[in-house]
């Protein structure tokens, strides 16, 4: 019965976007609440009863609803493919994304576009829940542009701001690269295969393309740019730091939940292509493992603490395509689910401090706040730990598996570990140091109110999820080949658990106990620069901004007056002089109008009798 109502799932909160953005102004805050948290929380027991319903008979199976589109032998369906990886990624959307919408409720309480809010935030889920159920790319690429323009919309959500405006256009036309690229993969994938069935094109692609080749290479490069688009991946990654423009809530959103999994999903259901091309294998792991060692040394440099943990989602999605690159599928989707746990928890504990310490941002500005916010204090710690992968946490069990892995690689194995264990190492770093800063030491700022439940309750779920999460097992045997049984040696394995344990131990050197003197580290001038360089991103915005957008402004400065346009310009200067005319004749003269009719009827018996000659 159930798996015949799985349409509901992503109806459920698109009919409440309908109905909040057609009634916003007209509802009252407590049923707009109401509506846009209950429509995803139905949606999360939908999903949770699916999955257990899975769980007792583990077979895959296809919903199909209607026939979308028919040219010739190509039939587009809506319809749906729910097999584990799918009800894993539908849990997570709507599970988390429950928790996000409860915690919004009381978060924007007070701003004058409550209904808007909501409205946008289910379109998302809604727009996230038909990409993972799709069962083939068009229906896929459907929810993949509805998840693009939902972010826009979200990221951009204090438009009254210029700088949010900026930042909403930025993260839709960097992703709209990615986006762009997708497309032409598809295309070229339909004109090989004839179909873009999902399960089609995996089974044709293993069969025919073993062993990569121009056109192999060339497919799944295309769809990587997409995947790299959508999860903030070199060299697409910058779009992310300032998508913090928008309401706290909506980063959790994005960040743990939904848009940036997208790409990690995308090549996860692929898999079996991907595998055909050994080439494009490592191509995904060596831009996961640059991206999450560039994104850490930033994260390591900021001082807004939305930033650092944009940086840190960079990242942490680096390590999921590290883990995709060296074929540990479900280490890849296993830390895809912890790390929606303990990044929804870092999220939502930075949006209650912003909430409670009067909008501020700067972590150097706040300090002292483990008596004074308790609850956002615990939230925090549990969710840096389970970030920084400290045993026994979520993040732990998830981020091990993918180091293990990765050190299996023939060839370049040791040398892929080595440089994630650098990456471990900052990453524990960086989460104690947000920890230590904020605090412990002196307070700046007092804050002026406490988390509510509607906020703490979500806090304490997720902590609960960033600390035991990791001994959740998810249902994707069915999906992914059968791992390797082979396991590194005792040493690698010791070495991969101290390595964060070092990360925190040198945090509290710095910025606790301060027997390490920071301030006399970074007096050199090479460090002063090498900090500027690292917060700054390592300077590709600045690098874009000479390659991409002087050259473009330019051109647009050039072409503005171009000899084409004059045409346009004559006529339009045409109409408006006639239209001055007409508007010269209406003087309110009687006698001019009078004149005017009998000069029109003796014009009018003149052609008349012209005509009977």
């Amino acid at each position: 019965m159930m798996r015949e109502l799985v349409w509901l799932i992503p109806l459920t909160p698109l009919l409440s976007s309908v109905l909040l953005m057609l009634g916003s102004g007209r509802l009252p805050r407590r049923l707009i609440a109401l509506i846009g948290v209950t429509s995803v929380g139905i949606a999360a027991l939908l999903s949770l009863a699916l999955l257990l319903d899975f769980l007792g008979s583990p077979e895959p199976f296809k919903v199909l609803l209607w026939n979308w589109l028919q040219v010739g032998s190509f039939n587009a369906q809506i319809a749906f493919h729910i097999d584990g990886l799918t009800l894993v990624m539908m849990s997570i959307i709507t599970g988390v994304g429950f928790l996000i919408h409860l915690f919004s409720s009381e978060f924007m309480q007070q701003d004058d576009s409550y209904a808007r809010y909501f409205g946008y935030l289910n379109l998302f889920v809604a727009a996230m829940l038909v990409l993972v159920l799709a069962d083939n790319l068009l229906l896929l690429y459907l929810g993949w542009e509805g998840v693009g323009v939902c972010s826009y919309l979200l990221v951009g959500f204090w438009y009254q701001d210029s700088g949010n405006g900026r930042a909403a256009r930025k993260a839709f036309i960097v992703t709209r690269i990615g986006d762009t690229a997708m497309a032409l993969g598809l295309l070229l994938l339909f004109s090989e295969f004839g179909s873009l069935h999902i399960a089609t094109i995996n089974g044709l692609a293993a069969q025919q393309w073993q062993g990569g080749g121009a056109i192999p290479l060339l497919a799944c490069c295309l769809l990587l740019a997409g995947a790299a688009g959508k999860s903030a991946q070199l060299p697409l990654h910058t779009w992310l730091p300032d998508a913090m423009a928008g309401p706290t809530p909506v980063s959790a959103l994005i960040h743990a939940a939904t848009m940036v999994t997208a790409g990690v999903y995308l090549i996860a259901r692929l898999h079996p292509l991907f595998l055909s091309v050994p080439t494009a294998m490592v191509i995904i792991a060596l831009i996961g493992l640059s991206t999450s060692l560039l994104a850490a040394f930033s994260a390591l440099c900021q001082q807004d603490i939305k930033r650092i943990l944009a940086y840190s989602t960079i990242s942490q999605i680096g390590y999921m395509f590290l883990a995709l690159g060296v074929g540990a599928w479900s280490a890849s989707i296993f830390h895809l689910m912890t790390h929606a746990f303990f990044k929804a928890l870092l999220f939502l504990a930075a949006g209650a401090i912003i909430h409670c310490l009067h909008h501020e941002h700067n972590i150097f500005k706040m300090g002292g706040l483990r008596s004074r916010l308790p609850i956002v204090f615990w939230s925090f710690l549990f969710g840096s730990a389970a970030l920084a992968a400290l045993p026994l946490t979520s993040g732990f069990f998830s981020k091990d598996a993918i180091l293990l892995q990765a050190y299996l690689v023939p060839g370049l194995g040791p040398w892929l570990w080595l440089a994630a264990l650098l990456g471990a190492l900052l990453t524990a770093l960086y989460s104690f140091r947000l920890v230590f800063v904020v605090f412990f030491g002196e307070a700046h700022t007092q804050p002026d109110k406490q988390p509510g439940l509607r906020m703490s309750l979500p806090l304490a779920i997720l902590c609960l999820l960033a600390f035991f999460g990791g001994w959740l097992t998810i249902p994707v045997s069915d999906v992914f080949p059968p791992q390797s049984s082979q396991h590194p040696a005792l040493w690698v394995e010791v070495i991969s658990i101290t390595v964060p344990l070092l990360g925190l131990l040198l945090a509290y050197l710095l910025y606790a106990g301060k027997q390490i003197n920071r301030q006399q580290l970074q007096q050199a001038q090479w460090a002063q620069s090498l900090k500027g360089f690292w917060r700054r991103g390592w300077g590709f915005d600045q690098l874009y901004t000479w390659l991409f957008v002087r050259p473009y402004h330019g051109l647009a400065k050039l072409l503005k007056n171009e000899p084409l346009d004059r045409c346009y310009h004559g006529i339009v200067a045409i109409f408006q002089n006639a239209n001055l005319a007409l508007a010269a004749s209406q003087n309110g003269r009687l006698r001019s109008y009078l004149a005017v009719m009998v000069f029109g009827l003796v014009m009018l018996l003149a052609l008349s009798l012209g005509a009977q000659r």
